[in-house]
């Protein structure tokens, strides 16, 4: 993984007010960006989930059903928030699988944007394919990420776009930042020091998933690995991009911004 230019230890964390998730399957965020969010709302962030998909296929068990599996992973991420203090919640229900970064679903991710306003979106990254010698980044990872990224950027803050939203009151809003959930080529580092307990805790919520397997030693051998020489212990890492400069962020509180 190339260097981090900036890590977040807990003497200079930045908190964003509100901050919005957005991934393909149940478990995606407590495997990505759990210890993260954790912190942030230990420190009063309101944080909300998009789920694209409810994971219906990712039971892998004679006789189960789409329908029952997507009931019992919609239940499981919901124990996993609810773990960590985050209480909203979206299902998306869109086809496991065979998830696409479609024109529907980029209006369905901008609903959602403009209806909670974070001045956060987390998200994956479209880009990766190869993720070691032995995964392949699943086809509905990279079609989150990429529709997650077109609905926030330009699409949530055009107000000409998607216009017909206004009916249901939601004005566009253009979030100040995104953090993109990295494997490598990471800019900032978080310390999750003090949440790393919570993260595998709110992945063990996942128990269709888990089986037998404990993952808090894997889950703190990765996370350790991303501290490596940083006075932190263990880290989350991010792709950083800031839309709105941080002075007119403060100036501009719920108007809204020019593309």
């Amino acid at each position: 993984m190339a260097q981090a230019t900036l890590s977040e230890g807990p003497s200079m964390a930045y908190t964003p007010a509100s901050a919005l998730v957005i991934v393909a399957h149940p478990d995606d965020i407590e495997f990505s960006c759990a210890g993260t969010i954790a912190r942030w709302v230990q420190a009063g962030c309101r944080v909300g989930y998009v789920l694209c998909t409810s994971g219906e296929v990712g039971i892998s068990q004679a006789g189960m059903t789409r329908q029952r599996a997507g009931e019992i992973r919609e239940a499981e991420q919901r124990a996993a928030a609810s773990r960590l203090g985050v209480q909203t919640v979206v299902f998306l229900r869109q086809p496991d699988g065979l998830l696409e970064a479609t024109l529907e679903l980029r209006k369905m991710l901008v609903r959602e944007i403009r209806r909670f306003r974070p001045e956060v979106v987390v998200a994956g990254d479209p880009t990766i394919v190869w993720a070691g010698e032995d995964y392949i980044n699943h086809p509905d990872h990279r079609a989150a990420a990429t529709a997650a990224l077109d609905a926030t950027f330009p699409a949530a803050g055009q107000p000409n776009l998607f216009e017909e939203l206004e009916a249901e009151g939601l004005r566009a809003h253009k979030p100040r930042k995104v953090y993109v959930t990295a494997w490598e080529k990471s800019d900032v580092l978080i310390s999750i020091d003090a949440t790393i307990d919570d993260k595998i805790e709110a992945l063990k919520a996942h128990s269709s998933q888990l089986g037998e397997w404990d993952p808090g030693p894997r889950i703190r051998e990765w996370a350790a690995e991303l501290a490596k020489g940083l006075e932190m212990s263990y880290a989350e890492a991010f792709r950083v991009v800031t839309l709105v400069p941080d002075d007119q962020w403060e100036k501009t509180q719920g108007e809204v911004l020019p593309i």
